[in-house]
């Protein structure tokens, strides 16, 4: 579970978005500190961007680089610290920047906010190096005393809140040593390397600390753990509250489990800090003792201001990663023994677990954090253990939950022993089907979810009553959908087809409260944490309208029964493209049809193929949906004059905006477009498809065709340098970190096949022959004997980062050369492509993506292959979310819906197409090889 999501989650109920737009600041009294408030002192401007509101002095100008200042605070202090650093910098033209309320101070230093950023309240930023240690020591002064969260990434200055390092003034980029675009920072010889900005303090080798920082180096050096009577023996967690460590007594040698809390950190919805946890988890646990479902307590030690709570170390597994191991649905046909025999295992598993609850209750206290990662099954699976009580209170005080994972958190109603009641009744189903996350945004879908459970499994709907009923129970009636958004009626149909029918963060439950994602909660074939998508500085560009539909609360309403099943065509495509036009929000200068959390990791995140309103447009135009005009003059306006840091690749930049616009029948507009690009320097980019070299030849190149003379020369000499530095990178080059199409050598594999079908030049067959075989080599058989991308401890088949985009490029380059080994490897793939269950919708990272495979791949029988993309399609209905009344998806991490092409319901439509569409909806530059050659019926359903 990426944690990261948790934040985005604050803003809105049904979508992901920025956590500054949070409406629950006005629900709980927050008002903006002061120097929010106040309007810019003469000389001075004022700026917002995302959680930060920056003071800057007209005329000045900073150095790119150079020592800043990090000032933190508690919730208690924080208006009163800030203040008084303003009334500092003000007249002395400092710059400065700080998060200007409370609700975002609490997020930045809640639980699983970026342990980078922890702490970091307020940034000075001293006019040069010379003037560092005056400003510095001034601050000291003013702010002694005061407390506040330590700064992970700096040095600690003196007893007060006060923190350093060293580091970019400037937005600079370059290439970190995992392939991701980094903060750079310039070296001595005017090169760009990373800026470190890990959780620990460290100095770029070239810089010398100025003299007065000595004491201050020394006092950190000193601070350690020798007088814990513990030799640690390894890190499980950590987070913005501190670590999770195994550890041996020196005393007796015994093992145990070391959890670390930081004071003022790690903060929960209610603003405790981890110490303040740590002490419930013990006050909790020594009221539970002698119970053998409980760790024991060892002992309490404080190091410095950190705290460590001793625990008895549990063996065993946690329930989650034996769930991963036993799940029926991983194999493509479990038959229904295995089935049934997985039935008779959860019964007995929740049975245990809900024995443990209730004799925790009958302790008089409340867990409050149950979930599949805080159960530890014993290896004979007679016994479970039920771990971290950090958020455990007394049951007679009836409190609120203060964390919780997604999966299991509790309406906002819940208290008390009702919030273990509820995880229980999740458990229960989650157990059958890993889902319940959907129920965060939509209670309602357990109805969805019981009856997909007792299609699959040998259970019925009378033994997941109790468990339905205590969901649903105080939840909201339904409200009427609202009316149909301007779509296709019958006679509209554009396409009369007989086509078929797992650092610290904070979740909100329902509007009004929240709770934090552990960061080890992770589901069957985890999400990773989304790649870094910031740009170089040399792949970037220098320097209220009528809507469709006004979301509100209405457009939330439970499925009606009329949602038609994905494999519906084209009843699902309408009823997808109605659900996209009414989350249309064109008054939006960000985006204007909400997606993933990366639309706002860039100006061109809301615009783009992958995330935004060019890949949203895509998949309507592609697969015959109504278009939306409004979005696409909304888009021409922006990409007329990209601001600075507009990237410039095919799914995240200009690249993708120009390729869609010659898609949609603008070509003039295309080519203004990819004259942006070319204009600017390329060399300094990566060379995947995603943002890189890849995907930018192969948009320049086709572009290039439609344009005459000087232009169509200039196109092809820029595309002909992408090419090249792409070739020097693969021969020359350290390989990528990452693997697959978007990110990996399988990208540059399509570039160099589609250059071969252009030129005839059989080199290019060997490129791509040799990136073929670089991702290939990371890939292993899985447990089914299925060849999947490893990345870490994950098997991947997906689209993206997986051995599906790997298969699809397979497919490609056999097309024109013979390749034994190439041809056993994409025939040891497809049983990835055919399991009963993936935990995602999407389609780079979900079973959306697998079906299009399946619908383009001339591999195995053409029916076996369409019956499994009914089986896929029966699972996207599984996953769906409805909005206003129509068929919709959850995007990623399946805490809120997604409309983009990358995560959500356009990709999901665009892969529904594919397969079931007459003309195949494409990905670009990945038209479809074969079609099935039969298709159901409208309003069929399959198995």
């Amino acid at each position: 579970m990426n944690p990261e999501y948790a934040a985005y989650c604050q803003a809105d109920d049904d979508f992901y978005d920025t956590p500054h737009r949070s409406q629950r600041t006005a629900d709980d009294g927050e008002t903006l500190y002061a120097p929010a408030r106040t309007p810019a002192p003469e000389g001075w401007e004022t700026t917002r961007h995302g959680d930060w509101f920056s003071y800057s002095p007209l005329g000045l100008e900073l150095p790119p680089q150079g020592w800043k200042i990090h000032v933190s605070a508690a919730l208690d202090n924080a208006e009163s610290v800030l203040q008084r650093v303003a009334d500092y910098c003000l007249p002395r033209r400092i710059p400065f920047k700080f998060v200007p309320g409370r609700a975002l101070l609490l997020l930045r230093n809640s639980k699983y906010g970026d342990r980078a950023g922890s702490g970091k309240f307020i940034t000075v930023y001293p006019h040069s190096e010379d003037a560092f240690p005056e400003v510095c020591t001034d601050l000291m002064a003013l702010l002694k005393g005061e407390h506040g969260p330590y700064v992970l990434s700096d040095l600690r200055c003196g007893d007060g809140p006060v923190y350093v390092r060293y580091g970019a003034f400037a937005a600079r980029f370059c290439l970190g040593p995992d392939g991701r675009w980094v903060t750079g920072i310039a070296d001595p010889s005017g090169t760009l390397v990373p800026d470190p900005r890990g959780p620990s303090f460290k100095l770029p080798e070239w810089v010398t600390p100025p003299a007065f920082l000595t004491p201050h180096l020394e006092a950190r050096a000193a601070v350690g753990t020798q007088e814990l009577p513990y030799e640690f023996l390894g890190a499980l967690h950590f987070s913005n509250g501190g670590g999770v460590y195994t550890a041996r007594d020196t005393r007796s040698g015994a093992k145990a489990v070391l959890k670390e809390a930081r004071p003022y950190a790690g903060l929960a919805t209610d603003g405790a800090d981890a110490i303040a946890r740590l002490e419930r988890e013990r006050t909790a646990l020594e009221q539970l003792a002698g119970l053998d479902l409980v760790p024991r307590v060892l002992g309490v030690h404080d190091v410095g201001d950190h705290r460590f709570l001793a625990l008895e170390h549990i063996s065993g597994t946690p329930l989650h990663t034996l769930f991963v191991r036993r799940f029926p649905l991983m194999s493509a046909e479990p038959g229904p023994e295995r089935l049934a025999e997985h039935v008779a295992w959860a019964r007995r598993i929740h049975g245990l677990v809900e024995k443990a609850v209730e004799a925790v209750h009958a302790r008089g206290i409340v867990f409050s954090d149950l979930h599949m990662s805080n159960i530890m099954v014993s290896d004979d699976e007679s016994r479970v253990v039920l771990l971290d009580f950090e958020a455990a209170s007394p049951a007679a005080e009836n409190q609120r939950q203060i964390v919780a994972n997604p999966a299991f958190i509790a309406p906002a109603g819940r208290r008390g022993l009702d919030i273990d009641r509820y995880a229980l009744a999740c458990l229960r189903l989650a157990l059958f089907l890993p889902l319940t996350t959907l129920l965060l945004t939509d209670r309602r879908r357990v109805l969805r979810l019981v009856r997909d459970i007792t299609r699959i499994y040998p259970v019925t709907e009378d033994e997941l009553r109790p468990a339905v009923e205590e969901i649903l129970r105080d939840a909201p009636a339904p409200a009427p959908a609202p009316a149909p958004a301007p779509g296709p009626g019958p006679a509209e149909t554009l396409r009369d087809t007989p086509a078929p029918g797992p650092a610290e963060i904070t979740v909100p439950g329902q509007r009004g409260t929240g709770a934090t994602v552990p960061e080890d909660a992770r589901i069957p074939e985890d999400a990773r944490i989304p790649e870094d998508a910031r740009i170089p500085e040399d792949a970037r560009i220098p320097g209220p309208r009528r809507g469709l539909r006004t979301p509100g609360p209405a457009a939330s309403a439970a499925e009606p029964a009329d949602v038609p099943e994905p494999g519906d065509w084209p009843l699902s495509r309408d009823s997808m493209a109605r659900a996209i036009l009414a989350s249309f929000t064109p008054d939006r200068a960000d985006r204007c049809f909400p997606g993933d959390i990366l639309q706002f990791a860039s100006p061109a995140g809301g615009q783009c193929l992958g995330y935004g309103a060019a890949g949203v447009l895509h998949a309507l135009h592609e697969t015959g949906a109504p278009d939306c005009p409004e979005a696409l003059e909304w888009l021409l306006e922006r990409v007329k004059e990209p601001v600075s840091g507009t990237p410039l690749g095919l799914y995240d930049g200009l690249s993708g905006i120009a390729w869609t616009l010659r898609r949609l029948g603008r070509p003039e507009q295309a080519l203004e477009t990819a004259q942006l690009i070319i204009r600017q320097p390329l060399d300094g980019m990566g060379h995947d498809l995603h943002g890189g070299h890849a995907g930018i030849a192969l948009v320049l190149d086709e572009l290039a065709h439609t344009a005459d003379g000087a232009e169509a020369a200039a196109l092809r000499r820029a595309a002909d340098r992408c090419v090249t530095l792409a070739a020097q990178a693969l021969e020359s080059g350290p390989p990528s970190v990452y693997t697959g199409l978007l990110r990996g050598a399988t990208g540059l594999a399509l570039l160099f096949i589609r250059r071969y079908e252009s030129t005839g030049d059989p080199a290019l067959l060997d490129l791509a022959a040799a990136a073929l075989r670089r991702d290939l080599a990371r890939c292993k058989p899985h447990t089914d004997g299925a060849l999947l991308v490893i990345e870490g401890k994950r098997a991947m088949p997906y689209l993206g980062a997986g051995s599906a985009g790997l298969a699809m490029v397979l497919d490609e380059y056999l097309a024109h050369r013979p390749d034994a080994a190439f041809e056993a490897a994409r025939q040891a793939m497809q049983p990835a492509l055919r399991s009963a269950f993936y935990v995602q919708p999407g389609l780079f990272r979900g079973v959306a993506g697998l079906m299009l495979q399946l619908a383009r791949t001339p591999v195995g029988d053409p029916a076996e292959r369409q019956r499994v993309i009914h089986r896929h399609a029966v699972l996207l209905g599984v996953h769906s979310l409805p909005y206003a009344g129509e068929l919709a998806f959850p995007g990623e991490q399946s805490m809120r819906r997604s409309m983009d092409l990358a995560t959500g319901t356009a990709g999901c439509l665009l892969a529904l197409g594919s397969a079931y569409g007459d003309i195949p909806a494409p990905l670009p530059f990945l038209s479809p090889r074969e079609r099935p050659t039969t298709r159901p019926q409208p309003g069929a359903v399959h198995q």
